[in-house]
């Protein structure tokens, strides 16, 4: 029903930056956010930033400051610049999409399959 295309992703050293983007497709009759998410080996998915419809932002503490979320309603693209990259920000990086498909349908949440984020020390 809703298709999530991930990109940028990769290897980049300490102190680099590297910007993910995704795109939103398929039955996305009204979307409600767009969001990044990650998961390094061993530990849970944790959200990373957020934006709403109205482009309201959420970031989690950690990245505060360092990373940046964008959105674009006409495209149902959402992007995620990351600066100043560090090792412990390898994992990784799932978008996600809060959507109603159709005017009937309450909102639901949908994954894209990842994408790499790996950061040299």
């Amino acid at each position: 029903q809703v298709q999530l295309v991930e990109s940028g992703g990769g290897l980049v050293q300490a102190g680099g930056s590297l910007r993910l983007s995704c795109a939103a497709s398929g039955s996305t009759y009204s979307i409600n956010a767009m969001g990044w998410y990650r998961q390094a080996p061993g530990k849970q998915r944790e959200l990373v930033a957020e934006i709403s419809r109205g482009g309201r932002t959420n970031y989690a503490d950690s990245v505060k400051g360092r990373f940046a979320i964008s959105g674009d309603n006409a495209k149902n693209t959402v992007s995620l610049q990351m600066n100043s990259l560090k090792p412990e920000h390898t994992a990784v990086y799932f978008c996600n999409v809060y959507v109603r498909t159709t005017y009937y349908s309450s909102a639901g949440c949908y994954w894209g399959q990842g994408t790499q984020v790996t950061v040299s020390s």
